[in-house]
């Protein structure tokens, strides 16, 4: 069956198969110069924005738009921390949603011109912040291979940012 669906599908198929072994495998749009696509699947990571400590790193079984992922995020989150985060700094892939049950979702923004020195500069703090998290995304990806996963399925890609969160807070 998976066979005949990879001999007739075409190239502007949607829900192709882009691994016999792996089929829940899809492909990735990063958008960046030197990596267009990446293949596999999405995975998003929550941060306390003190400590760094991952609260939650989650799995999505589907390629999901960004600003669909924030409440998948925050619930694990919430359960850890036995609270619900108040405020949500996100890249600017989560630019559409303002809010998610009572928790803001901040975006990297130009500031408002009335704006004074002392919100423009929290605005650029909270920022740093964000990019911040992206280094840790690296570290878990080359350091604690989040990069590739060698477990099988979809509890695999499931398991392994758990595994690459769970190592990461016990390095720190």
């Amino acid at each position: 069956m998976i066979y005949w669906r990879v001999l007739l599908q075409k190239r502007t198929d949607k829900n192709k198969i882009y691994s016999l072994h792996d089929p829940q495998v899809y492909c990735l749009v990063k958008g960046k110069i030197h990596k267009k696509y990446e293949f596999g699947s999405k995975a998003s990571v929550g941060i306390t924005a003190e400590s760094g400590v991952i609260v939650s790193a989650v799995s999505h079984p589907k390629n999901i738009y960004d600003g669909h992922t924030p409440p998948e995020v925050l619930e694990p989150a919430e359960s850890i921390m036995r609270q619900r985060p108040k405020v949500a700094i996100a890249d600017r892939g989560y630019r559409e949603v303002d809010e998610i049950n009572g928790t803001t979702i901040l975006t990297p923004k130009p500031a408002d011109k009335d704006a004074t020195a002392a919100e423009k500069e929290k605005m650029r703090h909270r920022s740093r912040r964000r990019s911040a998290l992206e280094a840790v995304i690296g570290h878990l990806e080359k350091d604690f291979r989040m990069m590739r996963c060698h477990l099988k399925g979809t509890i695999g890609d499931q398991i392994n940012p758990l595994l690459a969160a769970r190592a990461w807070n016990l390095k720190k």
